[in-house]
């Protein structure tokens, strides 16, 4: 072979060597099979799982106030179609109309708001409702 081309290569040989030599061994190892712990991921589920009945609890509860039925019936929604559908919502649709329906209760307790706007308020949850679940 060449003296020319035979230097190169033996340069070309121990620089390899020596590359994979100095790699630090870590980098081979293996990852850990659980990023998060099997018992911190039960715990996570069974929050998510109580954080959503709770919203569907307070969605519902604001879809049965009194006068809630009648309110419905009168814009031509369904109250057994839109309670069905409650349960269909994405977690973060169905925090968010708990947040509205609850936030309503409060403000109707408090004498903030009338009749008249708890009722446009409930049929537009309805109607939220209804349009995300059919969409």
């Amino acid at each position: 072979m060449n003296a020319l081309v035979k230097r190169p290569i033996e340069y070309l040989s121990i620089l390899l060597l020596a590359s994979v030599l100095l790699i630090p061994q870590n980098v081979f190892a293996q990852a850990p099979s659980h990023v998060i712990s099997p018992d911190q991921l039960q715990r996570d589920v069974q929050s998510a799982t109580a954080a959503r009945r709770q919203n569907i609890r307070e969605v519902e509860s604001f879809l049965a106030m009194p006068g809630a039925r009648q309110a419905l019936a009168s814009s031509h929604i369904d109250y057994q179609q839109v309670t069905d559908a409650v349960p269909q919502l994405s977690n973060q649709e169905l925090a968010h109309l708990a947040k509205v329906s609850q936030n309503a209760q409060d403000q109707f307790a408090a004498g903030s708001l009338s009749d008249r706007d708890l009722i446009w308020i409930l049929i537009g949850v309805a109607v939220i409702i209804l349009i995300v679940v059919a969409a």
